[in-house]
Order: C-alpha cells, then structure tokens, then sequence
C-alpha cells in the first residue's frame, strides 16, 4: 500500500514576490510581474522584457557575500526558495532524522550565466583568471547540492533535467520516494535564471519570445488569438513533500495531497509538441489512474499554458482527449499569464499556485485573455479569479525533448 503524501510548505522567488502570500495577492489579483529588463542592455534585442526578480538579494536568506560568489543565480534562487518552503512548513531538521529527508531541485538549463560569464573572463583576460568554482556554480545539480548542505539531509540528492517539466517531474519523483519508503520528508521544486543574455539571445533566435515591447505586461496571452510567443521568466518553486501521517504528528498545515503523478514522452519534436497532444493527454490519464479517480471528479487544472501558437492549441485537444465530455465544466488557467514562463522552475511555482487553489478554494484567473482562439474553446477564467470548491486540482508541465509531466493533489 502507497504511503500517503502531504504538501507542508511551499517556497518561490518571483516576479510578482518571494513569498508564497505574495505569489498569490498577485496572482489572484491578475497583477502582471512582467516588466523591461533592467539587468543588461537589451538595445539590440527583439524582446527586451521578461519576468525579472529585480528585487532579489540572497543575502535576506542567510547567504554571505562568500557563499553567494560560489552560486550561479539559479543556485540562489532554488536555495532561498528552499528556505523559505522550510520556514513555512515550520520544520525544524534538528528533530527529524536527517537520513530519512532528501532534496529534488532541478533546473532545464542550470548556470547559463555563469557559463556566460566565464567564457568572457577567458577570453579577455586569460585561464588562469577563470573561476575555480565555474563547474560548482554551473552543475544543474548545485541548487539541490547546496540546499541539502545547508539543513545537514543525508536522504536522497538527486537533480533532475526536463526542460520547462522539470520542476514537476522534481515533485512528483520526490512523492515517489515517500511513497516506497525511501523518504519521509523531500524539498521539491525547480529553479531558472536564464534570463540572461545568451539565454535571451538564444529564445530569440529561435523566434519562441513574444515581441510586444511596447506593452509588456500585456504580451503573455494565453488561449488568446493575438499571442505572439511566450514571455520569458527567472525564479524558483519549492514546496516540502511530507509523509501524511508525519505530518499529522507534528501538527503541520497541510496545503494539499499529492495523490497523483503522471509522466510521458511525445517522441515527435526536440522543440515542438505534437499536435494532438498525444503525450500529454497521457501524462494526464497517467496522474489520475495513479490517483485511483475518474476524470469528472476534477474541478482545476493549472495549465502549462505557455502563449505559443502550437502549445495552446495542443493543450486545448490533450484536455479535451483526457476529459471528454468534462473538459467543458473544469476550470482552467494559465499563471504564465501573470509571471511569464520560468522554464524549469515553472512547474515548482505553478505546484505552489495548485495547493493554495486546493487549499483556499480560489481559482486564479487568465489574464489577457481579450480574444480567444476559436481552436481554445475551453473555459480559461479569464480575467477575474474565480471562488469555487476545489476538491481535486491538476498541475500540467511539458517541455523540450516531449517531457510530459501531470501533478493531482486534492484536499485532505
């Protein structure tokens, strides 16, 4: 028999805050985070705006200026969102047996920056000048690294790789390892900071980014005729996954339970999805099989909704081969709407955004979903949140390479 697994604490550095509170004020509110980016010149770019964490500082977080010299931005982000899950679900790892707590952070593209960085440090001033840690702030597997040093885990240490699925995938390997008895207690999530320059350069080579430069906030559009790629984003999402009944002893909140877990390949596209959305339809049947539920008694699913083209659309048809006939009377949004795309990090903070959904019976809205796409039908909320019973929420994460991931929590 599957052991039972709680959703403890949840931790995000965002665009829109770097608390959960925050996240959902803003989120609920359709406040966009989306802004111009500030941290380069972006002059000669196609798409000079994105999700940037302008306000970030690691130091708030417990980082000296030493320890933060030895992280890439990404190993920051998934680090202070760590932290914060941590304070959140109010565990104290001195009590807990440190063999028995493990770490899943993982990135889709890890220290972009740092590569970038290095590579003009050895061009201009020599190898002997490149920093001995590139390899320790570059590695994907830094973030997890360094956040089970930092509370003293000896449990599982795993990053994990699959694009913008990433941080869903994270999740749900980390309920897994609860589940067998492996772990009673893992920190889950995905961390991104690839809004850099050669990250940006590169989505804009390949024509992926919305170029609405002269409305920003407006340019992530999902479901809607008028989008024209998806908004780039930085950030991290972790959440603490927590046996159930080691949950209850202690007396933690419990946001949500994990109860279903599904995952497939397209095996179609290095970039693009497949136009049914085969594969992801699968991951959806895959999470609720897992669940043990039939498709009718889902009332929620946060979207991995990117603003593409191609995406939407396939979206769209994967709900409706999921859900049939139910596919008309779920509720459904995209927070990228708000934040943007955070790539491998997205799937941490939308499983944030899907528990407090669970948790406080508030759909947060679609916003800038102005004219929808005749070929997206479904019902998006757009614009307002939407107060309703969730008993069962789903969170949806696809990326590059055909990674499918699907997320199911209910309430407890």
């Amino acid at each position: 028999m599957k052991r039972r697994v709680a959703i403890t604490g949840l931790g995000v550095i965002t665009s829109l805050g770097e608390t959960p509170e925050a996240l959902w004020e803003g989120v609920c509110a359709g406040r966009s985070g989306i802004s111009m980016i500030t941290r380069w010149d972006t002059t000669k770019y196609p798409t000079r705006f994105g999700g940037e964490c302008a306000k970030f500082n690691v130091s708030r977080y417990g980082v000296d200026a030493r320890e933060a010299k030895r992280l890439d931005r990404f190993g920051q982000f998934g680090l202070a969102a760590a932290v914060v899950s941590v304070k959140d679900a109010g565990l104290d790892f001195a009590k807990e047996d440190p063999y028995r707590c493990g770490v899943i952070i993982g990135s889709g593209i890890g220290g972009i920056e740092t590569i970038e960085e290095q590579k003009k440090t050895l061009d201009l001033r020599g190898v002997s000048r490149v920093s001995p840690f590139t390899v320790p702030r570059l590695m994907v597997n830094a973030a997890s690294g360094n956040v089970s040093i930092r509370f003293g885990l000896h449990g599982p240490n795993i990053a994990i790789v699959t694009a913008c699925a990433t941080g869903s995938h994270a999740i749900g390997e980390g309920t897994r390892l609860i589940q067998q008895g492996t772990a009673e207690v893992m920190i889950a999530g995905g961390s991104e900071a690839a809004l850099c320059e050669l990250g940006m350069a590169s989505f804009c080579a390949a024509r992926a980014l919305s170029t609405r430069n002269d409305e920003p906030q407006r340019a992530s559009r999902p479901w809607d005729k008028d989008r024209d790629g998806f908004v780039m984003a930085e950030g991290a999402g972790v959440v603490i996954l927590e046996e159930l009944e080691h949950a209850k002893h202690r007396g933690a909140r419990i946001y949500a339970e994990l109860v279903g877990y599904g995952m497939s390949g397209d095996a179609y596209h290095i970039t693009a999805p497949e136009e049914q959305g085969k594969g992801a339809a699968m991951a959806m049947n895959l999470a609720m099989r897992d669940a043990g539920v039939s498709p009718d008694v889902v009332d929620y699913i946060n979207a991995h909704g990117t603003s593409t083209p191609l995406g939407d659309i396939a979206e769209t048809r994967a709900v409706k081969s999921s859900f049939g006939a139910h596919a008309k009377k779920l509720a459904i949004s995209s927070t990228k709407s708000q934040l943007g795309h955070l790539l491998g990090a997205s799937g941490g903070v939308e499983a944030v955004i899907t528990a407090l959904t669970v948790y406080r019976n508030v759909v947060p809205p679609t916003i800038n979903l102005e004219n929808p796409d005749p070929e997206c039908d479904l019902d998006y909320v757009p614009k307002t949140r939407r107060e309703m019973k969730v008993r069962y929420a789903m969170s949806n994460s696809f990326g590059f390479g055909g990674h499918n991931a699907s997320l199911l929590m209910c309430k407890v």
